[in-house]
């Protein structure tokens, strides 16, 4: 078994779970201006991406790289996914007020608010979020078609989740660090496995 290094409390099992946490922590904290969602998740996965490489997924070094990204396309794509929930709940709301067809329409409305999301977060996972939202969701978009597998595995980590910070109201704030490296390891699953 290696030797603890200098400075690890836990040794070299427990690190890349305490980087997840911290991480994790972080983004629900970056994620509290709602509009900031998405680029704090997309931090994040960025972050915990280089963690397979040896270096430490830290909370310094997430928000170091949140503040250097910090953009108008970023507030933009906040602004889209808070839309995108808005209206969805709007049209769930309607459905259940007793209109003609209304549950057949919100059956509907759910599954596309599902795709949308799944769609969203494989975005926030891919590197090109950093820089470039359009491409990063034409992408996310394609890989959704491709590959459902993945997009399966999204919807169940966001599945995991919700369903422990229903559980346990303290977890929704470490929630967002597994969920991205969920979503980290379905991106990386993508590149590793050829998926025609």
């Amino acid at each position: 078994m290696p030797a603890r290094e200098a400075g690890e409390v836990f040794g070299p099992r427990m690190t890349l779970f305490a980087d997840v946490l911290s991480v994790g922590l972080a983004t629900a904290v970056a994620c509290l201006p709602l509009l900031t969602a998405p680029a704090a998740l997309s931090t994040a996965c960025a972050v915990l991406r280089v963690a397979r490489e040896g270096r430490p997924a830290t909370a310094g070094r997430y928000f170091a790289l949140l503040r250097r990204r910090l953009r108008t396309g970023d507030f933009a794509m906040g602004a889209l996914a808070a839309a995108g929930v808005l209206l969805l709940a709007a049209d769930l709301a309607l459905a259940r007020a007793g209109l003609p067809g209304g549950s057949a329409f919100a059956v509907i409305a759910a599954c596309i608010g599902a795709c949308a999301m799944v769609a969203g977060l494989r975005a926030c996972a891919r590197p090109e979020s950093l820089t470039d939202w359009r491409t990063a969701l034409r992408r996310a978009a394609r890989d959704c078609v491709r590959d459902l597998g993945g997009s399966g595995l999204v919807l169940l980590a966001v599945a995991t989740a919700a369903l422990c910070a229903w559980m346990l109201v303290p977890l929704a704030f470490l929630a967002p660090g597994p969920l991205a490296l969920a979503l980290t390891a379905v991106d990386l699953r993508r590149d590793v496995e050829f998926i025609p």
